[in-house]
Formats: structure tokens, C-alpha cells, sequence
């Protein structure tokens, strides 16, 4: 078998290398020192997890059209939501294969189905095409996503590993700025919020650069099983039954964070632009200056996180701002004139730093061999959660008439996420990976 992993370079390993486009990232603060080899991958995942998270972010923004133009029932926007959301299980079973085959492989064939699906939904007609299409193209976005994480954690240092998950969270929320961006165009630009998804075609451009230029994660080489003649579907998801039998108490630990998290919090997000709206008059240009503007400052959060719980640990960095993103969403969804703007903005600083330490702390709690599988874990946990959450937030609005009211009761249920962090999850920071969840036989 031919390796895809370009021939080594002895310059792969020089550390006072930094790459032109990090004068463009200011919000990456002051990086540590990596290697070429280190800042390749971190660039190359960046890119396509930034178009990947401007494909995600969509939905959200431009709801109010989407419901407009394809004739959705007020009182059936969350089931379509939750349904979208549905499209997030099958992604499991990408962590799984990833952890047979490799990242590189599972990585490149993701990101060119999420493409082509996003590109896809601009052409349709209804709502229930526009559902199914959505579905399955969340199915690979979210398995890119997933697996991005999983390459950064076993790339870099164990000093330097939070501020890289933070580092690729906020690479990827300048495509959330890139979609708030062209947002505040959809009244204009032709064919509105389906412009909006062709745009997302833009992957498909880089697909060769990134198959010659990707590397596969040492620690998955030098940890690959080996190719046997029996290795078919049995397999091929043997990791799944290796995962609970190795590390149980961590698997039900990080789980039942990332629940409770996605059952309270789901709906915040979803709701937040229509929020503005309907409730306040806001035009879409004006959510998109704030996305804009507010998000930039927002996105430090991520990096400025990362490296914090490097330092200090990751258990009281993401219970502290795990507890201040839900006073910031209450705030948010009960708040009213120009405060709006502050506590859209604490809410989603606060929010990338608590998803930035608590991702990089569920990758590290599971060895190489397990890991993608783990994290396709968390992923169906918190589909499922979320889920649940924009049914409830269904149920709750048939009871007070309010979106923005059912959201607050839910995030409410978020306070418990701190609690149950400094109770059972273990501290990870600046250790090796392979001290902390050694390979089991």
C-alpha cells in the first residue's frame, strides 16, 4: 500500500518557523513554538473546518427566510431543527472507521460530501427536501469536525495542545464571521439564503491541494492495527466494544456533561438571530455587524481559554466560564436595548472558551486507539441531547407562547455542568497522551 504521508522533511521539525498567515490571526494571541510540520496541519484543518463551521451556521441565520420562502409552521421549527440535528448520529460511525483506517482518508472523504450536500440544498424546493439534505450534510460536517480535533490532539505537545484546540476553534468561527457576512446581504444577492449555500461549494477547490499537503497523525501511524485478512465490519467496530470495557467511568463522565450541555443549550444558538428579529426589530444586516464585529472579540475566548487551561488546568477553567455562559444566555434572552449587544458577545466568549477546554479535555481522557471512536461518542450524546432540548423547547413553548422564554427555562438546566466537571472529570492538562489513558490490552 502506497503511504500518503509526504517524504519527511528535515525541516519539518524546525520550531522558529511561523507561517505568513498568522499576521491575518490575531486572535491566536502569542502561539507557542511548533514545529512546520505542526503549523501545516493546523493551517490546512483550519481551512476546511472554517467553511465547514459557515456551512453549520447557515441554518440558524437565515431561518426566518428559510421559513418564509418554504412554508414552515411556527410551531414545527424545532422538530425540523432537532430533525437537521438527528443528521450529527450517523457521524459516529466515521470516528469509528477513522480509528481502523486513519484520519487522513476518513478526513479528505468527509469534507467532500459535506460540499456537495451544502451546494445541494440551494435547489430545494420544499422544506422536507431541504430537511433531508440538511440532515446528511450535518451527518459529514459534523464527522469533519469531529475528526479535526482528534488530528490537532495528536499532533501537537502536551503543553501547547489547548491552545491548538483553541486555535482551530477559532479558525473555524471565522467562518461562522464569514456567514454572518454574507448574511447581511440575503435581501439582495441573487436567489437570497440559497446563494448563501452555494457558496459552500468553495471546499472543493482545495480538495486536491489538501490530499497532497495533509499528513496522517504519527500517533495514528504508529499506532495503526494491522491489516489482517479478517479485518472486515467486525473489526472495523471493535473499538466501540474496547472503549466501554477500558475507560467506562470516563465515557459516562464526559457524556453526561456533553448531555446536559446540549439538552439546555441547543436552542441558544438556533433561536438567537430570529430572537433579534422579532423580538427587537433588528435587521439582518444589524446581526451581521454584531456577528461581525462582537464576534471578533468573541472568538479570542477560544485561544485565550486554551492556553489558560494549560496553565492553570482544564477542570476550573471550563467550570468558570462553563457558569458564566449560562448567566450570559439568561441575560441574553431576557435582556433588552443596547445591553443586547454585551451579553451577545460575553455569551459567545464565554461559550467558545468552556467548548474549547471541555473538546480538548474529551480527547485526551481516551487512548490513540480509541479516540475518534470517543469522540464519536460525545457526538451522538450530544446530538441526542440537543435533540431532546429543541423538542422540550417545543413542548415549553406551547405552554408560554415564548420562544425566548422556553430557552432561558432550558439553559437554566446548565448551572449543573460546572459540578458534575470538578466532580468526575480528571485533569489532563500537560501531560502526555499516553500517561493519561495508556492502551489497555
Amino acid at each position: 500500500m502506497t503511504d500518503p504521508r509526504p517524504a519527511p522533511d528535515i525541516s519539518d521539525d524546525d520550531r522558529s518557523y511561523q507561517p505568513a498567515w498568522l499576521k491575518l490571526t490575531p486572535f491566536l494571541g502569542s502561539p507557542p513554538a511548533l514545529s512546520r510540520r505542526q503549523w501545516r496541519v493546523i493551517g490546512l484543518i483550519g481551512v476546511v473546518t472554517l467553511f465547514d463551521q459557515y456551512d453549520l451556521q447557515l441554518f440558524g441565520l437565515a431561518l426566518k427566510q428559510i421559513q418564509a420562502e418554504l412554508l414552515i409552521p411556527e410551531a414545527q421549527l424545532g422538530e425540523f431543527g432537532a430533525i437537521v440535528r438527528l443528521g450529527a448520529l450517523p457521524a459516529f460511525l466515521f470516528g469509528v472507521i477513522a480509528d481502523r483506517f486513519g484520519r487522513r482518508k476518513v478526513l479528505l472523504f468527509t469534507i467532500v460530501a459535506y460540499t456537495v450536500l451544502t451546494g445541494a440544498t440551494a435547489f430545494a424546493q420544499d422544506a422536507w427536501t431541504f430537511v433531508a439534505l440538511q440532515f446528511f450534510a450535518r451527518t459529514f460536517a459534523v464527522a469533519e469536525v469531529m475528526l479535526a480535533y482528534v488530528v490537532i490532539t495528536e499532533e501537537l505537545d502536551p503543553d501547547s495542545r489547548g491552545w491548538g484546540v483553541g486555535a482551530l476553534t477559532a479558525l473555524g468561527a471565522c467562518g461562522n464571521g464569514l456567514a454572518l457576512g454574507l448574511f447581511s446581504l440575503v435581501d439582495v444577492v441573487p436567489m437570497g439564503w440559497r446563494f448563501l449555500y452555494l457558496v459552500g461549494l468553495v471546499p472543493l477547490l482545495i480538495i486536491a491541494w489538501l490530499r497532497r499537503n495533509l499528513p496522517e497523525t504519527q500517533r495514528f501511524a504508529d499506532h495503526a492495527p494491522e491489516t489482517t485478512t479478517d479485518s472486515t465490519l467486525r473489526l472495523a467496530f471493535q473499538p466501540i466494544v474496547h472503549l466501554a470495557r477500558m475507560y467506562p467511568g470516563r465515557l459516562i463522565s464526559i457524556c453526561a456533561v456533553v448531555f446536559l450541555l446540549s439538552f439546555s443549550e441547543n436552542a441558544v444558538g438556533f433561536f438567537g438571530p430570529k430572537y433579534l428579529q422579532e423580538a427587537h426589530g433588528w435587521l439582518p444586516w444589524h446581526y451581521s455587524l454584531l456577528g461581525v464585529c462582537g464576534g471578533f472579540i468573541g472568538i479570542f475566548g477560544g485561544t485565550f481559554a486554551g492556553r489558560l487551561s494549560d496553565r492553570l488546568g482544564r477542570r476550573p477553567v471550563v467550570s468558570g466560564f462553563l457558569l458564566a455562559h449560562t448567566v450570559f444566555v439568561v441575560g441574553f434572552y431576557q435582556g433588552f436595548g443596547w445591553s443586547l449587544a454585551v451579553l451577545w458577545v460575553g455569551m459567545v466568549f464565554s461559550g467558545m472558551a468552556a467548548g474549547v477546554v471541555l473538546g480538548a479535555v474529551g480527547n485526551e481522557l481516551f487512548p490513540t486507539s480509541h479516540r475518534s471512536t470517543a469522540s464519536g461518542t460525545r457526538t451522538i450524546v450530544a446530538t441526542l441531547g440537543g435533540v431532546l432540548g429543541l423538542i422540550t423547547e417545543s413542548v415549553l413553548f406551547g405552554i408560554f407562547g415564548s420562544h425566548w422564554t422556553a430557552v432561558s427555562i432550558l439553559a437554566l438546566g446548565a448551572l449543573f455542568a460546572p459540578l458534575l466537571v470538578v466532580a468526575f472529570i480528571p485533569e489532563t492538562s500537560r501531560r502526555e497522551l499516553e500517561d493519561i489513558s495508556p492502551e489497555i490490552p
